[in-house]
């Protein structure tokens, strides 16, 4: 009797058993399927935000955008130095041709400022910089507009320019020719006949935001030419990396330095080069201390943190702000770093 009561009992135990297992499995089946779908949804959103973000995302040209890039594109063929490749330019020629022989270097190549003949480093570095975080973001668009070739050989035509003007670590020459003596003559680049000096920063004549922002140049340009002509990013990411060292251990301001440059190209400060400098570098390297720079061992002195101010040549506050928040999420999704 005791026998056939425990089997009862058992019996019972196994349906309440099996019921309860039969209870559970519609939960699970719902929390796998709720599981799931969040993770579909996570992954279509990253999906889509690296296609908006791809450099090979096909875009629909507008033909007036399209002139217009062309004909924008055409200042830097206007502006050129040196012997002349594939000129467009009619009225434009080979001139400065012996731009730096006085000191052994080539610095034929390059741009002229404006309408004057000088070469302004800083600010021909800042532009490579901005022609190059432009490639990085609007590759596809040119590329669709067939402009992209020509924005890659203008910026390696600034870049080579740079590399011939940092013959060792800590030397730079960042200007060519006599602002005075240029403005008092009105003439043509390719019938110039006066003297044309050279200014340069070194150890014992700091230029921390020149150095820094040709340091930044170099970097953003090797990025452009990673995949493309390797060898020549491989060079580029050496001079930024030396340029940056140099920048950064011999702090001073070119416009204190050379009180010469004061009147044309003067500098307000050189903590923002530096940060962009070291962004531009943890972007191109993928090394974290450039990260570290910006971010903890110099961000609270130098980078004004919530009050950016004009973004230009010389006050890269708002860059190196925006660079922060965007770039990080953008080179992350494209696997550069």
């Amino acid at each position: 009797m005791e026998n056939k009561q425990n089997g009862a009992k058992y019996a019972e135990d196994r349906r309440k058993s099996k019921g309860g297992w039969l209870w559970w499995l519609p939960v699970l089946v719902f929390a796998a399927i709720v599981l799931t779908m969040s993770v579909l949804t996570i992954l279509k959103f990253v999906h889509h935000l690296k296609r908006s973000l791809s450099p090979h995302r096909p875009q629909k040209v507008i033909q007036k955008y399209a002139d217009a890039l062309e004909i924008a594109m055409q200042f830097f063929d206007v502006q050129k130095s040196g012997k002349l490749v594939n000129n467009n330019i009619a009225w434009r020629g080979d001139s400065g041709l012996l731009d730096g022989s006085q000191e052994s270097v080539d610095l034929s190549k390059g741009l002229y400022d404006a309408g004057d003949l000088i070469k302004f480093g800083f600010p021909m570095a800042f532009t490579a910089t901005m022609l190059s975080w432009g490639i990085l973001e609007y590759g596809n668009q040119m590329n669709a507009l067939k402009q992209l070739g020509h924005a890659q050989d203008s910026l390696k035509w600034i870049t080579d320019y740079l590399i011939n003007a940092h013959p060792s670590p800590n030397v730079l020459y960042i200007q060519v020719g006599d602002a005075k003596s240029d403005h008092d003559c009105w003439e043509r680049p390719e019938t110039m006949s006066e003297m044309r000096p050279l200014t340069q920063v070194n150890a014992s004549f700091p230029g921390t935001e020149v150095a820094a922002e040709t340091a930044a140049a170099m970097a953003s340009a090797s990025l452009v030419f990673k995949k493309i002509n390797g060898t020549y990013s491989d060079q580029l990411l050496v001079h930024a990396q030396q340029l940056f060292t140099f920048a950064d251990t011999y702090r001073g301001s070119y416009s204190i330095s050379l009180p010469q440059v004061q009147e044309y190209y003067n500098s307000t400060g050189y903590g923002d080069e530096l940060l962009w400098a070291a962004g531009w570098l943890y972007y191109a390297t993928g090394d974290h201390a450039y990260l570290n720079y910006v971010t903890e061992l110099n961000g609270q002195e130098f980078a004004n943190w919530g009050s950016p101010t004009w973004f230009s040549w010389d006050d890269k506050h708002a860059g190196v702000q925006l660079y922060i928040v965007h770039f990080n999420k953008y080179f992350y999704l494209l696997g550069i770093c």
